[in-house]
């Protein structure tokens, strides 16, 4: 089964609190409690399996919203037997954006995305963590991210929620935060779960110094190499996606197979 849901927002933490149902010593509580910024309604499509879930996972689209591609995505891991909620990045400016992929398309999502700030990203995901765990018994989540949303999954990964992190070509990483900030990749020494970087060596949106940034940031958060890893991968940026012109089917298939070991091994 899988359909439209709306998540309501959490309740609003007073001044100087973190809200009650926002754990205490997540960033998002932390972001919460510094800058009083709380969820949203978040207009999610949900995708659940049609036997007892496996595992649950939130999945976060590209610039474009939570288009077809993305819808499919969260039904093809709930085929595989995990309970998925594909997640809004621009629950503020776009709650109900779905874009293609024309030039015009990525201009207009590209405007939401500098809108957007890791406070309010954490702050929905946060809710949106809650809410899957509560719906499918979860303890721990997944979280799979493309594109921005892989940039966006990096930052979950600091949710205590979150056990395993696909991030998909997240781009920026290295040298920015989403609305400012030290670079995402300092949240890795907060990451208790496991992080899989899968990115493209054509990529032009992540050069070799960002990729080396990258690799060296995750070996230094885990020296043992047990719980993160960078896949690098004979392909462009989007090679996931059919709808996109970079689409690598040979590249996609051991990314899918990739995320799925990951989840397998994790949830």
């Amino acid at each position: 089964m899988a359909e439209w849901i709306t998540l309501p927002a959490a309740p609003a933490a007073a001044p100087g609190l973190v809200a009650a149902d926002r754990p205490a010593g997540s960033l998002a509580g932390e972001q919460a409690q510094r800058t009083g910024v709380v969820s949203v309604p978040l207009r999610c499509w949900w995708a659940a399996p049609a036997q007892p879930a496996r595992g649950a996972i939130l999945v976060l689209p590209e610039v474009f919203g939570i288009n077809a591609w993305v819808r499919s995505v969260a039904d093809r891991l709930a085929l595989e037997g995990y309970a998925a909620l594909a997640v809004p990045l621009f629950a503020r400016s776009a709650p109900a954006l779905e874009l293609g992929y024309s030039a015009d398309d990525l201009a207009e999502g590209r405007s939401h995305k500098d809108r957007t700030s890791s406070a309010e990203l954490l702050a929905d995901l946060d809710v949106a963590c809650q809410w899957l765990q509560e719906r499918t018994g979860a303890g721990l989540l997944g979280c799979v991210g493309f594109c921005f949303g892989g940039h966006a999954a990096l930052l979950a990964a600091s949710l205590p929620q979150i056990a395993a992190t696909a991030d998909f070509y997240g781009a920026g990483v290295a040298s920015g935060r989403p609305g400012g900030g030290p670079p995402t990749l300092e949240v890795l020494p907060e990451v208790t779960g496991r992080v899989w970087c899968f990115c493209g060596r054509r990529d032009p949106l992540m050069p070799a110094a960002e990729l080396a940034a990258i690799g060296a940031a995750l070996r230094q958060a885990d020296p043992a190499g047990g719980r993160h890893r960078l896949i690098e991968l004979e392909a462009g940026h989007g090679f996931m996606c059919e709808a996109r012109p970079d689409h690598d089917p040979v590249a996609a298939a051991a990314g899918w197979r990739g995320m799925l070991e990951l989840f397998a091994t994790t949830l």
